[in-house]
Formats: structure tokens, sequence, C-alpha cells
């Protein structure tokens, strides 16, 4: 005798998809097709077609715990071969951008960072804190005027001490961090309570999924959109570049030049800011946010081009693809103007860097860039349990 289930759909996770993205999400008739031409979709219970119908039906409970959502890099294939334009590929997208929001910690700040209406104010923050610290540790000369302000000196130390920057970004990322790993803990206690028979331990699988995270082998077995995984690993490259530049930073400049640590005084001029060319930090620094800056505008550019093929993705997505780009663009141009000795201008580039570098970070657990560390998650747990693309 059949088993009868009942299920109740989850309306506002329709409503959800839909908005975030996933508009098509009804046009699906479940013809498979999907699933048949995705390289990455596993033979048993392949994906995309389950999570259309899951997505139609609002189930949205267990499309939050299925890890094979992560393993779609939204190449598009599917979409592209789809008979009735219901384009799996975005609405895979928008599903993964609702499980940030589930698990975040608070979870109104996933709320807001996904509605545009919030983005003035979510803007505003960091921009009013940089302002306020500019104000409160900017030296100043005996008459109480900045010193960034007198003719002929460009330096951002001056403008904003390095040591502020420092602080923030130190006592930021503890906070934020503490919050994503909450979130982080919570969905994989969520994937590991589903029951799935498990074929390796945890280490076993943790390892070659960094690897095919670093490498993007899965990525590159997509067809229809090889090049966004060109740009993708340009970015991936960029942001760790950044992370170490600042470590370096941090440990080799900071630590030497303000506490007089580590016996490195006598390099003088190798540890004094501000950095000029050819210091291999300033190298490394540039070559970092150059990755950034075109990879991200490589993004776009297809993303305006040819919208078929690449995905439209959704506010919460193109949100941090932006943000990204403008962090990279900023980050050069401060640079490049104070090279110039076009000192307002310089500065006014740099305060926004400030502000675009402090969003990333302040509001990682709640956006787009919480995906790396959900995928490496959600990976994981599929390795551990079998969980492979056709073929493996």
């Amino acid at each position: 005798m059949a088993t009868i289930s009942r299920i109740n759909p989850d309306l506002d996770f329709i409503r959800e998809i839909r908005k975030a993205g996933g508009d098509t999400v009804k046009k699906c008739f479940q013809c498979a097709t999907c699933s048949v031409v995705c390289n990455l979709s596993p033979a048993d219970k392949p994906f995309p077609r389950k999570e259309m119908i899951d997505t139609q039906w609002g189930r949205s409970d267990r499309l939050a715990i299925d890890p094979d959502i992560w393993l779609c890099y939204q190449c598009n294939d599917c979409s592209i071969h789809c008979p009735r334009g219901a384009k799996p590929g975005d609405v895979m997208a928008a599903v993964r951008a609702f499980v940030y929001k589930k698990f975040a910690v608070p979870s109104f700040m996933g709320q807001a960072l996904a509605n545009p209406t919030w983005l003035p104010i979510l803007l505003l923050v960091p921009i009013l804190l940089i302002f306020a610290c500019i104000n409160l540790t900017a030296p100043t000369d005996e008459m109480g005027a900045f010193l960034f302000t007198q003719p002929g000196v460009i330096d951002f130390n001056l403008f904003m001490p390095h040591s502020t920057v420092d602080a923030l970004f130190v006592l930021g990322n503890i906070i934020i961090f503490s919050m994503a790993a909450i979130g982080f803990i919570r969905f994989w206690k969520a994937l590991q309570d589903r029951g799935d028979t498990r074929v390796m331990s945890f280490w076993q699988a943790l390892g070659p999924v960094l690897l095919e995270v670093i490498t993007h082998s899965r990525f590159n077995k997509c067809d229809a959109n090889k090049p966004r995984s060109v740009a993708h690993i340009m970015v991936l490259a960029g942001f760790v570049g950044a992370m170490i530049t600042t470590g370096m930073v941090f440990v080799f400049i900071f630590i030497p030049h303000y506490l007089g640590l580590l016996g490195f005084e006598q390099f003088h001029s190798f540890f004094s800011l501000p950095l000029e060319l050819p210091h291999p930090v300033k190298f490394l620094g540039a070559a970092s946010g150059l990755m950034l800056f075109l990879g991200t505008g490589i993004m776009i550019f297809r993303r305006w081009g040819d919208p078929d093929t690449v995905g439209a993705t959704g506010y919460a997505d193109n949100l941090f693809l932006y943000i990204i780009f403008l962090t990279g663009l900023t980050g050069m141009t401060s640079w490049i103007l104070r090279v110039m000795e076009a000192a307002n201008l310089a500065y006014f580039s740099y305060f926004l860097h400030i502000v675009f570098v402090f969003f990333l970070l302040w509001y990682m657990p709640y956006s787009k860039f919480a995906h790396m560390f959900y995928r490496v998650l959600a990976l994981t747990h599929a390795r551990m349990i079998g969980r492979q693309e056709r073929g493996q």
C-alpha cells in the first residue's frame, strides 16, 4: 500500500525565491533535461530536477539541508538546454541565498542584505563609523588642524591611522566571524542530522574538497559557461592575495613600526610608512586588487552582454559582485591618485575603499561572501556520504 505524505507548502519561501531571481521556477514541468545535461550531477537522484519540484512545492526545510544545491556551480548548462525556459541555475542560486538567511545569526541581518531597501542604511553604518574614526584619531597640529590637509602632504596614515584601521579590522573580525561560526555550525549540524550513511571521515573528505575549491576542478567541467570559471578563480586569487597582504602588513609592518618588536628596527627603510614600490607587500596588494577588479569586471560585462548564458542572478548576488568590483577599483585608484599627488581625490577614494572593505567583512555571514564557507561544508558532507558526479 502506498504511503501518503502531506506537504505543507511554504508560500513565503516560494515568493522569496521568485523575488531573488528564481521567478521562472513555475515553468518547470519535470522533463529532467536539466539533470541529464549537467556534468556535475550524481547518477543517483540527480539534481536539479528534484530541487525544482521541491521549490515549486515550497519545501524550504528540505532544501535548506540539501547538499546538492551546493554541488551546483551555476554554469547554466541546465538553463540553456531547458525546453521551458525554467532556468534551474537561477533557481538553485536563489535557494542558496535563502540558506544564508536561514542559518544567519542574527536572522534579521540576512533579511537586510537580501532587501535593496536596506542598502542605504547598510552603507551608512560603515560610512559614519569610519568618518568618526578619522575625526577622532587623525593626527592634528598645535592649532587643531588635521595634518593630512597640509599642502604637499599625501599620507593615508595621517588621514586614518593604520593602527585605527587594524584595530577596527581585528575587533570587527572577531565579532563577525564569531557570528558567522554560529551560522556555519548550525548548517553543519543540520546536514549531519539528515542521517546519511558515511563512507569516509570528515578529515578524509575535507582535503580533496579544499583542493577542488582551489583548483576549480569541478567548475571546469561545465560546458556552457567556461569563461566564468576563469573570472571566478581570478576573484578567489584576489581575495587570497588580499588576505596574505593584510597578514604581511600586520606582522612585518605594524608590529615592527608601532611596537618595535621582532628586532626589525634596523631595516627602517623596509618597514617605514607609507610603503612604496618596489616593496613586495605593495606588489602583492596591487596584484590582488587588480585580480579582484578584472575578475569581477569580466563577470559584470558577461552578465550585461549574455544574460541567457551567464544567468540573470538576483539582487543579493549582484550586490556582492558590485561591492567586490568597487573594492578593487577604489583600492587601485587611491594608490594611483596618491602617486599622481591628487590629494583630495586620493583621500576620497581611500575613504570609499575602506567603506567597501568593511561592508564586505562586517556583512560577510549574511551575504554571498558566506557561500565559500557553506559550499566547503556542503561539499565535505557530500564527499563523506559518497555523493559525487557521474563517473566518480
